[in-house]
């Protein structure tokens, strides 16, 4: 494949990272070993996203500031782009929000889940550069340097039950470890990327409201409700494992008002308007569908009926509907995978189309 020449400067620059966080992870020294993972894992990331959508030819700077864009906005142009999954966009957002506590605070993540993530940090590294490069990771970094760990690696909810046993152990009266534990909490609010469709941001009330809950004696199923639904897939032994997060699908989350007194976890407040950032138009015209093409193949797969789609935000009198990356990426795929729009348009013009 020939590469642009920016597209191989920063594939260059992402392998490196790499190779550098892979050094850190096998460091004999601890101080400081976390942070210099986290960091460089991070950075890996956004310079290959930024490799492959520069060399599909998608621009990835601000034109209103002049600078390149965001970790996050990076994400959202790769599942449009270059075929990010779900699964794969929340482990990129789980890694960023672990290293931006990480830079900006304190966390403590134990060796257990640092295995874990940098494990599927290896994986998915692989996966997207055999995806938009056509390589392997291991024509860049030998297999002897992988991240390995004198434990193999364990499911992930036993991970996250110790970690929460250990947090609750801190929490006791007279251990005065108090921001040990808050650390930890963090890291585990942090974690919640794996499971949400949106940046996560950990913030002080978060940690407030998880710490009086653990303080009352609430389960980790109660506290921690979007954890529950991660799960992860470890296939392979020795130097060949590999590590994939996943959703699962836990217990539903019961959302609770900002001064209800009751013993939840972390209510995380979402921006919907960076959530639901398209407009019907703006939709319409990147699927190179016609308006009333849009809106058949809308009610075809029943997009405004799913709440992870479609929202309509209210000022005044008007109602002003916006969707989401995930309707996007199933009509995307939908008509990808040969979905007959003629067929659609037939079987859908005659409803009556609803303002968007």
């Amino acid at each position: 494949m020939k590469l642009r020449r920016e597209a191989r400067l920063l594939k260059a620059k992402a392998v490196s990272s790499l190779r550098n966080a892979v050094r850190a992870f096998n460091d004999v020294d601890d101080v400081g070993r976390t942070t210099t993972v986290l960091l460089h894992l991070q950075h890996a990331f956004e310079m290959l996203l930024k490799a492959g959508l520069v060399q599909r030819r998608v621009s990835v700077f601000d034109n209103k500031l002049g600078r390149a864009e965001s970790f996050e906005r990076c994400v959202r142009l790769s599942r449009e782009h270059l075929e990010l999954s779900d699964d794969e966009a929340r482990t990129l957002r789980a890694i960023d929000a672990l290293r931006d506590d990480e830079q900006h605070w304190l966390t403590s993540l134990t060796e257990g889940l640092l295995y874990a993530h940098c494990r599927a940090a290896i994986t998915l590294f692989d996966d997207l550069l055999t995806r938009v490069f056509d390589e392997r990771l291991a024509d860049h970094l030998p297999h002897r340097v992988m991240p390995v760990s004198a434990e193999p690696p364990r499911a992930i909810q036993l991970l996250i039950d110790e970690d929460f046993a250990q947090i609750r152990q801190l929490l006791e009266p007279g251990r005065r470890q108090r921001p040990d534990a808050r650390a930890r909490i963090r890291s585990l609010l942090a974690m919640e990327a794996h499971v949400d469709d949106e940046e996560v941001i950990v913030s002080k009330k978060d940690v407030d409201r998880v710490e009086r809950a653990i303080k009352k004696g609430g389960e980790r199923e109660q506290i921690f409700p979007k954890l529950n639904e991660i799960g992860s897939e470890i296939s392979g032994e020795g130097m060949q494992v590999t590590v994939r997060f996943v959703k699962t699908g836990g217990a539903p989350v019961r959302l609770v008002g900002p001064d209800e007194d009751v013993a939840a976890g972390a209510i995380r407040e979402i921006d919907l308007q960076r959530k639901f950032h398209w407009s019907g138009k703006e939709l319409a015209a990147k699927l190179g569908l016609s308006q009333p093409r849009f809106h058949a193949l809308r009610r075809h797969l029943a997009i405004d009926t799913d709440a992870s789609c479609r929202h309509v935000f209210v000022f005044g009198a008007q109602g002003h509907p916006r969707f989401s990356d995930n309707a996007f990426v199933r009509m995307r795929d939908a008509l990808a995978n040969g979905l007959d729009m003629d067929d659609v348009w037939r079987r859908h013009r005659t409803r009556r189309s609803r303002r968007s």
